[in-house]
């Protein structure tokens, strides 16, 4: 953990504090060069987190910086504001004062929708099984200012968790959220996704687990919603009813409770 060049006492505190939470090494930047700190540090594991005005960033060898941006959660949300749709939306049917449950947070895009659908007397939960994927997106949606109100306000509704999300569902009582949302990291990239290609080094990459879905199937009181490439058998595997297709590489399926 470091900071940018020159940090002010603020930066510096608050990348000491982030250091700690985390349990790793804070390194003075001074006059040193990211390169620098990485071979001066070269015995510690993985990257390099900076702090700076800007928010977290991400260094690692061989890897495209990590940090936070709405991206195309931005162009989304200025979508419904247009009056417009969104297939996620249309997909899981959340509406104003719903509680979400992302299991599979990543880079916060569909949380972030999700947030502004469910509006403000609803709730999500974005769960995030890398921590430094969680620590990048919870900070970045307390901090991004965007230049819309409306996005800023969802950003920072959502309450983003570390953890394994089968592990947080079993903590959760029954029926105690609307819907139950998984976008796992497809096994098969949809490689036109600029965005999504810094992700893929750091987000956990597995199967869901028949049992994250019997967990879900049982917090949830209105659908469990899967978002996977189209081509992907766990629909069928997990018994979820696709909702939408179209020529896009994605689908969604819903399993609907009784």
């Amino acid at each position: 953990m470091t900071t940018a060049e020159k940090p002010d006492p603020a930066l510096a505190a608050y990348a000491r504090g982030l250091a700690v939470e985390l349990g790793c090494r804070f390194a003075e930047r001074r006059r040193e060069t990211l390169a620098g700190l990485a071979r001066k540090y070269k015995d510690a594991a993985g990257g390099i987190l900076v702090a700076g005005p800007q928010g977290l960033r991400y260094r690692a060898d061989g890897a495209e910086p990590l940090f936070y941006h709405p991206s195309m959660a931005q162009i989304r949300v200025k979508r419904l504001l247009e009056g417009g749709g969104d297939a996620l939306i249309e997909a899981s049917g959340v509406r104003s004062g719903d509680v979400v449950v992302d299991c599979t947070a990543g880079l916060g895009a569909d949380a972030l929708v999700l947030s502004f659908a469910a509006g403000d007397g609803g709730s999500v939960t974005a769960i995030e099984a890398s921590r430094i994927l969680y620590m990048i997106v919870r900070e970045g949606l307390k901090a991004y200012e965007s230049g819309m109100p409306e996005l800023d306000e969802a950003m920072r509704r959502v309450n983003v968790r570390h953890g394994e999300h089968l592990q947080a569902l079993r903590g959760m009582q029954d029926r105690s959220a609307d819907i139950v949302y998984f976008d796992p990291m497809f096994a098969k990239p949809v490689l036109g996704s600029a965005s999504l290609r810094p992700l893929r080094v750091h987000a956990e990459d597995r199967s869901l687990a028949a049992e994250a879905i019997a967990e879900a199937r049982r917090v949830a009181r209105r659908a469990v919603v899967l978002k996977d490439h189209k081509t992907s058998g766990e629909f069928e595997r997990h018994g979820f009813r696709r909702v939408r297709t179209s020529y896009s590489a994605v689908d969604y399926g819903v399993i609907g409770i009784q």
